[in-house]
């Protein structure tokens, strides 16, 4: 008898979601991890090098010690009681850990709260957006959800109504839309950012696509832009303005604006601007950007994926830690900055150091490290590779990245699992190991690639 479950009787909308961050490369290299704990000589390296997926406290970074003495101080509130916490925490996570109990039904972090999240968190993360953005937010417009991705799935499942609505999508773009859309049974249509110039936005690529839509029955029912860059790692300034420009035309369609690395910007010449900063600024109120942004405690230099995605217990807690930290005289005020500081100028050198090594590698180019955690270089693979990866039934990029994984333990993600110009083949690199280990990424990939562009000369 059949089993009642199997690939061919699930939801096909399942099938065509993907998440390459997540897949076959990945899945090999916790096989091999698994192999290297049995048997240490099993491959020609020690460990997996993990350059794959923004999960930065699995590689080693440490969290924020202020967040963490706050959390433990909401979830074991007893702990305010007793006097040796005097000693163990600092005065101000105390006070702060207080302050949040309070606005907490029962001064419980296990009760439900509110659907939109707990009211007094969504004021104190409403004035932190008014501070960083210099224009008002009002705390009924924010949601608290248990991390980014729902939040994503809960705008597709508002818009998508049937294949004939479409998503406008950057490409190169972050997995989590093309896999939701085609969950949520919709259509992405792409706009493609030009790797010339440093993966800006062409407004006539953008427009010839929507007049492509159009005419296949399609209705771009929003416009997704991901700033700073998820897999590009570049930083919008000008794209903002020409962006809005374009989504006036779209007859007040929101876009959607996926803004989780504000803080992890790595050059001095280009800041991170809102995208409802730069809309209020050029005089577009609500009435005309109807704007839905999305936040996540899982990067920046705070990193708590984990807890992002426990935190339906006290949805916001670490964001309102985030948008209100400590402040110049506040006992905690100089670890953090140092904490901070220092994660955030490691993180700037690592970027340098893997996208030098990049540009280094014979047929490999890669745009400025702006910020986010991510490099996408692009490589030109030689004529015998591509058809090598053509008999083994998988793109030259995966063949790639296959390769470099069974070879040296390094594990990168196919530039086509985020959408790239057709022809065009790359792949992303994460800048989160630690940094001690980012000799032994570069050290590695710089002899295996030349071994691989030599077994594949023509």
């Amino acid at each position: 008898m059949a089993p009642p479950v199997t690939v061919n009787t699930i939801n096909p909308k399942v099938i065509e979601c993907e998440y390459a961050v997540r897949g076959e490369i990945v899945i090999l290299a916790q096989k091999l991890q698994d192999e290297i704990k049995i048997k240490p000589e099993a491959h020609p390296f020690e460990e997996i090098l993990y350059c794959n997926i923004g999960n930065p406290q699995s590689l080693g970074q440490q969290p924020i010690t202020f967040f963490r003495e706050v959390l433990a101080l909401c979830d074991h509130p007893s702990l305010l009681d007793k006097s040796e916490t005097q000693g163990l925490f600092s005065t101000d996570s105390i006070q702060r850990a207080r302050k949040i109990l309070d606005q907490i039904p029962g001064r419980a972090t296990g009760a439900y709260s509110h659907s939109q999240g707990i009211k007094g968190l969504r004021d104190t993360i409403a004035a932190g957006i008014e501070a960083r953005d210099g224009f008002p937010a009002d705390p009924n417009d924010i949601f608290l959800t248990d991390g980014a991705s729902p939040a994503v799935h809960m705008m597709m499942q508002l818009l998508i109504r049937s294949e004939k609505d479409g998503i406008l999508c950057p490409i190169p773009q972050y997995p989590l839309y093309s896999a939701s859309i085609a969950l949520h049974g919709g259509t992405l249509v792409p706009y493609y950012l030009d790797e010339a110039t440093g993966w800006g936005l062409e407004v006539s690529d953008l427009k010839k696509q929507l007049e492509t839509a159009k005419s296949k029955g399609i209705n771009v029912r929003a416009l997704v832009v991901i700033n700073p860059g998820n897999p590009t790692g570049q930083v919008l300034v000008k794209m903002l303005s020409q962006s809005i420009r374009v989504r006036i035309d779209l007859n007040n369609k929101p876009p959607m604006v996926l803004q989780v690395y504000q803080e992890n910007v790595y050059v001095p010449e280009k800041k991170f601007h809102s995208f409802k900063k730069v809309s209020r600024s050029m005089g577009y109120d609500e009435k005309y950007i109807h704007l839905v942004s999305f936040q996540s405690v899982s990067k920046g230099y705070y990193g708590e994926c984990g807890k992002e995605e426990v935190i339906w217990k006290l949805p916001g807690l670490v964001l309102i830690l985030v948008m209100s930290p400590p402040k110049a005289g506040d006992e905690s005020y100089e670890s953090y900055i140092s904490e901070r500081d220092g994660i955030l100028s490691s993180l700037t050198r690592r970027a340098k150091t893997l996208e030098d090594a990049f540009n280094k590698l014979e047929g490999v180019t890669c745009n400025k490290a702006e910020g986010a955690m991510y490099l996408f270089p692009r490589i030109n693979l030689p004529e015998k590779a591509i058809k090598a990866a053509g008999e083994a039934k998988t793109a030259p990029d995966a063949f790639y990245c296959r390769r470099l994984l069974t070879e040296t333990g390094i594990v990168f993600v196919p530039g086509s699992g985020f959408g790239q110009v057709p022809g065009t083949w790359h792949f992303r690199c994460t800048i989160l190991p630690q940094e001690e280990k980012i000799p032994a990424v570069v050290t590695r990939l710089t002899d295996f690639h030349k071994r691989f562009m030599d077994e594949f000369r023509e």
